[in-house]
């Protein structure tokens, strides 16, 4: 079965009425026949049943056992986190999102939890670091922002020798282009905020597990920590992940054009989305991503942040703002936003530079984004320019 026509029966119609469209349940408790004895639903933070559907759903796509929805990506994180105990190590990309940084360094690792961060992109520098305190391996692939690709197979090899659980982040790529279970994965997280929802109006989190005991594992912390998704959310979700596959084919044929142009910029340094053939891991992406995704970063010849932060304040469709994925346009300048809370030597050491701007490419006409994006560019020199003519 196609993907497009699998993600549109993987949400069943609704049993009890017919209706095409998930009911949406919005209930705190549900009656019981007698003590114990229900339909499956006791408490709604425990099961809900539109929330179940999206569960089911991402399970699917993902070719997981199991799928888990939380109140936001950083909710979704926390619970894999939770499998681990004081004096266990995580091995973690380097060029991680910024949320994930702040929430392994300044919350866990008080509570005995150690990170190692390391460039992912080299598989061997995997295997080096680990230790026989490792327990997890944490990856993006593409990573945020800087779009580098790892091996998922081939760090899954190293996960299984050491009897490590490999997790990886897939919030870039999303099932409609990357299945990282079927790359060897253990457990998949998503920020179903992005893509999978893709409409910017949403806060989500998702976790698959690629065995039944992890799931089980999941659930529990699920029920315990109540992080849930509420139901209203848990349909939103449900309804944009019917056009996913649409989207990312389209996200990407946008980002692709956008990408080219940016090469041919004199004022740009490096172009980073891994469609080029100049990418690092061009390859390695090609043989695991169907589409290689919306979000493009790029970074200046000189590293000036004012010029930069010029540049995203004079895009007119790119709208500035933190997140991506959505249908419409988006900027950032990571250094400022996104990636604010990470130290800048840490920051700079992952590629992650004071120049380096971030664009979520949406569904608009490419030819009208590459035009705003020159327009923007251009102001830019021309105010430096100025700058730079004043000061002499």
């Amino acid at each position: 079965m196609k993907e497009q026509t699998q993600i549109l029966h993987s949400i069943p119609v609704d049993p009890l009425t017919g209706s095409i469209s998930t009911p949406i349940y919005q209930t705190s408790t549900f009656v019981q026949e007698a003590p114990g004895v229900h339909k499956g639903y006791d408490y709604a933070r425990s099961n809900n049943p539109t929330r179940k559907v999206l569960e089911d759903c991402i399970a699917k796509l993902e070719n997981g056992t199991n799928g888990y929805a939380f109140a936001s990506g950083l909710a979704a994180i926390d619970a894999v986190i939770k499998l681990l105990e004081a004096g266990d190590e995580v091995i973690a990309v380097d060029d991680i999102y910024g949320g994930a940084f702040r929430l392994f360094t300044h919350i866990y690792q008080k509570f005995g939890i150690s990170i190692k961060y390391v460039d992912s992109t080299n598989s061997a520098n995997i295997a080096a670091a680990v230790t026989d305190k490792t327990k997890l391996i944490w990856i993006e692939s593409p990573t945020n922002p800087t779009l580098k690709i790892s091996d998922i197979r081939a760090i899954a090899q190293i996960a299984k020798a050491n009897k490590v659980l490999l997790c990886v982040d897939n919030t870039f790529a999303s099932p409609a282009a990357q299945k990282p279970i079927d790359l060897g994965a253990d457990i998949v997280v998503h920020s179903a905020t992005k893509y999978l929802a893709g409409h910017s109006d949403i806060i989500a989190g998702l976790v698959v597990t690629a065995t039944q005991e992890l799931g089980d594992k999941i659930k529990f912390i699920q029920n315990a920590s109540g992080a849930i998704l509420g139901p209203f959310d848990s349909w939103l979700a449900i309804r944009g992940i019917e056009t996913l596959t649409l989207r990312i084919k389209q996200h990407s044929e946008n980002a692709q054009k956008i990408a080219e142009f940016l090469l041919e910029e004199k004022l740009i340094k490096n172009v980073y989305y891994p469609g080029l053939p100049s990418h690092h891991n061009h390859e390695i992406a090609k043989s695991q991503q169907k589409y290689f995704g919306g979000v493009i970063a790029f970074d200046l010849v000189i590293d000036d942040k004012e010029i930069a932060s010029q540049i995203v304040s004079s895009t007119k469709l790119f709208k500035l703002a933190e997140s991506l994925g959505g249908v419409k346009s988006l900027c950032c300048l990571p250094c400022e936003m996104t990636h604010k809370s990470i130290p800048a030597e840490k920051r700079y050491s992952s590629g992650v530079t004071d120049s380096l701007i971030r664009l979520s490419v949406g569904l608009e006409d490419a030819d009208d984004l590459i035009d705003d994006l020159k327009q923007a560019i251009e102001a830019a020199v021309k105010q430096s320019a100025e700058k730079n003519t004043v000061t002499a």
